[in-house]
């Protein structure tokens, strides 16, 4: 079944959207378009809004689903006016915390994203740039720095999974891809040896991989089944040689493979 789903905000949207996104992908029989709207910090958007709404209830024959965190009341009862069902984040979780904390909350725009009292917001800045410096092994003379190397072949999520982390929590990951060299040897580069207990390696299935090259270089050896499938069967051989905790991150979104990935390693999450 198809609905519309709407995450609005008078703020950046993505606490709306993170939280709603969790709660929709519960309901897997239905097929739902989701629509962000940040900043709608105006009447005149908000009107703009519910005509956006109302339009999506009369081409799906069912109410919109609206997540907000709108924290200006005129605002939210204009939104209020349409024809979707509304779920106040704030309110929802505020109220109950408010009592619980005997104290009213401040319920400010943009509080939970704000940088002026964020002492992490440099330190993740930091990693993304370490991430981007130290990914595809171009670097290797700052592993002692890294926090975590993420090892593996080519194209099987190191970087999308390094900057992840980086952005996500702080957390100053490099990775290397392990080349056919290392595989035909079954050993680790020389770069990697001193930082065995930084290692993290990912794997994925042979098919997945052979698609994905091929998006890259079809038709080519390199994205081939049987190049694929040799790499990722020498690459896990190399893992449980190595004695390396490893994830297959076929079937999993970069946001689950981190998480795995930092419980695995005890790796300290930084963002508060």
């Amino acid at each position: 079944m198809k609905r519309t789903a709407f995450f609005i905000s008078d703020g950046t949207g993505i606490t709306a959207e993170a939280l709603g996104q969790s709660l929709l992908a519960q309901f897997e029989t239905f097929d739902f378009t989701k629509l962000t709207r940040p900043y709608v910090d105006s009447i005149e958007k908000a009107q703009l809004i519910v005509q956006q709404i109302n339009a999506a209830e009369q081409a799906d024959g069912f109410r919109p689903i609206i997540f907000d965190t709108v924290v200006n009341q005129q605002i939210r009862e204009v939104i209020a006016t349409s024809k979707g069902f509304m779920i106040d984040i704030f309110s929802t979780f505020l109220a109950p915390l408010e009592k619980e904390l005997v104290s009213q909350s401040s319920y400010t725009v943009g509080k939970s994203h704000s940088i002026g009292k964020d002492s992490n917001y440099m330190e993740r800045i930091n990693a993304v740039n370490f991430a981007l410096d130290n990914d595809d092994g171009a670097r290797t003379h700052y592993y002692d720095k890294a926090d975590l190397i993420m090892v593996g072949v080519s194209r099987c999520g190191k970087t999308p999974t390094c900057l992840y982390m980086a952005m996500q929590f702080g957390i100053r990951a490099a990775n290397y891809p392990l080349t056919e060299e290392d595989m035909e040897h079954l050993q680790l580069p020389n770069a990697l040896k001193p930082y065995k207990d930084k290692l993290f390696g990912l794997t994925i299935d042979p098919d997945r991989l052979s698609a994905i090259r091929n998006e890259r270089k079809p038709n080519s050896r390199y994205s081939s089944f049987a190049q694929c499938e040799f790499e990722v069967r020498a690459v896990e051989q190399l893992f449980r040689k190595e004695n390396i905790a490893n994830i297959n991150s076929t079937h999993f979104s970069v946001e689950e493979i981190s998480a795995k990935i930092l419980v695995e390693k005890g790796v300290d999450r930084r963002l508060k």
